[in-house]
């Protein structure tokens, strides 16, 4: 693109952003701790699944100070149903980090947040420029789409963070990178993109181009969880410490194969994390056939307090279903 389109391009994208962004509530002010729990929280995950639980974060930790001080359990209990907890871990960290060595002051540059734990390139870009105005552009799934049918053709690793530099808005660099990323995610869509309601249509070479990678096969997973209770409580099990995922978790232990026969099947889930599909039996146990699902590392929960603990989503989810979580 001529580097004469570049500034109508600004301009007409800035316009239709500021009339038609989405009313979400990282965007009500500029605060750095605000932009970055909401940066780490949309990593991976849908606006309309963050929004609630971004709600629920900020009432327990509204601000740096306070989520620092607290208990990594505590967080992740804060956390659960969101997944990919190591995002969590990672923030709290980091959390720490700013106040033991940076005196609670977040860094107001890319450059210096990335050298912050569980901050990447993008989440960097993101917070600097949204929260503190620097001028360096993000590139995410929606950025990179979007550059791929203006320019009539795909880039790929740093070419891709070179011409969103090139094209970036250096007076109203956050605003700019939310226009990209929300033009991406409302009109420029993988698939069906509205390219006649596009603010920057008339600079398009790709309009409607397909831009998508081939996608892996996912795996199907089939399992069964057990729900045994007992007086107002239930058994749970506590996932290693070294665990790949989602270690330090509780969850319904599971079933052997063949074992949850000797239950009964109270209820089907689905489930998904990352490459895989789950079906999920969620089965009642009788209290006598607990050994089938004893666990090293498993303890009684007060029902009351299973909100208080670190839940894995599944079994959120199971507990949800069955009334015993609100």
């Amino acid at each position: 693109m001529p580097e004469e389109e570049i500034l109508p391009l600004r301009r007409a994208l800035l316009a239709w952003y500021r009339q038609n962004r989405r009313d979400l509530p990282w965007r009500k002010d500029h605060d750095a701790y605000r932009v970055w729990v909401s940066e780490i929280m949309l990593q991976q995950t849908r606006v309309a699944a963050v929004l609630e639980h971004y709600r629920l974060f900020l009432e327990a930790f509204p601000s740096i100070e306070v989520l620092a001080a607290d208990e990594e359990s505590q967080v992740l209990a804060r956390w659960s149903g969101l997944g990919y907890y190591r995002r969590a871990r990672l923030l709290h960290k980091a959390a720490r980090t700013v106040m033991r060595e940076l005196g609670g002051n977040i860094p107001e540059n890319a450059a210096g947040l990335r050298r912050l734990e569980g901050v990447g390139r993008y989440t960097a870009a993101a917070i600097a420029s949204i929260a503190c105005g620097e001028a360096v552009a993000v590139v995410d799934g929606n950025v990179e789409r979007v550059l791929a049918r203006l320019d009539g053709r795909p880039r790929e690793g740093e070419a891709v963070w070179q011409r969103a530099q090139e094209l970036l808005d250096p007076r109203h660099a956050g605003d700019w990178n939310q226009a990209m990323m929300e033009l991406g995610a409302m009109v420029c869509t993988p698939r069906a993109p509205q390219c006649l309601a596009c603010p920057v249509h008339e600079w398009c070479r790709a309009p409607g181009a397909d831009t998508s990678r081939a996608q892996e096969e996912r795996k199907r997973v089939r399992m069964a969880r057990a729900l045994v209770t007992n007086a107002g409580r239930v058994y749970l099990a506590q996932r290693e410490a070294g665990a790949s995922k989602m270690a330090g978790m509780w969850e319904l232990p599971e079933l052997a194969s063949g074992a949850e026969r000797d239950g009964e099947v109270l209820c089907t889930l689905r489930h998904s994390i990352t490459d895989t599909d789950y079906e999920v039996h969620i089965v009642a146990l009788p209290l006598r056939l607990l050994k089938a699902a004893e666990k090293r590392g498993g303890r009684w929960v007060d029902v009351a307090n299973l909100a208080k603990l670190p839940l894995t989503g599944l079994t959120r989810k199971a507990l949800r279903r069955q009334g015993l979580l609100a």
